[in-house]
């Protein structure tokens, strides 16, 4: 079965998830969660990617990222890729793939879900279990967005600035986000988009996503989503 191509607007916010092959470990010890970072710092930075929010996890990460040139994205995937997958294979003298196939992406409706994506990613750790604040996991944009603390990765969108007058109200308003659970019908459509590769967004926005691209871009699955962070 051919590939299902990928679509991607400049200026548009995409959602991109990639699991490790056979949902196993991509991070094992501190400097690996270093190396990931430096690299995809690198290459957000040589492809003009801009990286509002992102969670490394044990066997995922989540971004969300507004590239400035259609083929950013993949240009970016492709240089952490070439970089970090012989890092991990050396490192640990493993051998073979350590992704999951290809990562999976959405184009985002940011006026509606932008800040709701923010939400979903850097509260993944919660859902998992794994700490009880998206304060308490270190390998997270939470202490960008939510703390101010500069990482030299995060590019602030405009819905994000518009939270407020100064970072002060920013991250304060940013803040008041995390006091309420993400609704569960939410979180479904958000992943049902990941999975699928469908626009994450109403009608309208899917329709004119087709028309800049002069391509149907496909629909959600029907069904019971699977369950994933």
């Amino acid at each position: 079965m051919p590939r299902k191509p990928r679509f991607y607007v400049p200026g548009m916010p995409v959602h991109l998830v990639q699991r490790g092959n056979n949902r196993q470990a991509i991070f094992f010890d501190v400097e690996d969660y270093q190396a990931y970072l430096g690299w995809l710092k690198e290459a957000a930075e040589k492809y003009s990617c801009q990286i509002h929010a992102y969670i490394l996890m044990t066997n995922h990460v989540h971004l969300l990222v507004t590239p400035e040139q259609s083929d950013g994205i993949s240009k970016m995937m492709q240089y952490i890729g070439r970089y970090y997958v012989p890092y991990i294979n050396h490192t640990y003298c493993r051998s073979g793939t350590l992704w999951e196939g290809r990562y999976k992406a959405s184009l985002i409706d940011e006026d509606s879900y932008l800040l709701t994506c923010m939400r979903y990613i850097e509260m993944n750790p919660v859902r998992a279990n794994m700490v009880d604040h998206s304060a308490d996991y270190t390998w997270s944009s939470y202490h960008a967005n939510a703390e101010g603390k500069d990482d030299g990765l995060i590019m602030q969108h405009d819905l994000y600035l518009a939270l407020g007058k100064n970072n002060e109200e920013r991250h304060e308003h940013y803040l008041k986000l995390f006091k309420t659970h993400l609704d569960e019908g939410l979180m479904t459509g958000i992943r049902a988009a990941w999975h699928s590769g469908t626009p994450l967004g109403n009608n309208r926005f899917r329709e004119e996503v087709e028309q800049v691209l002069n391509q149907k871009v496909g629909y959600d699955h029907q069904g019971r989503p699977k369950k994933n962070n």
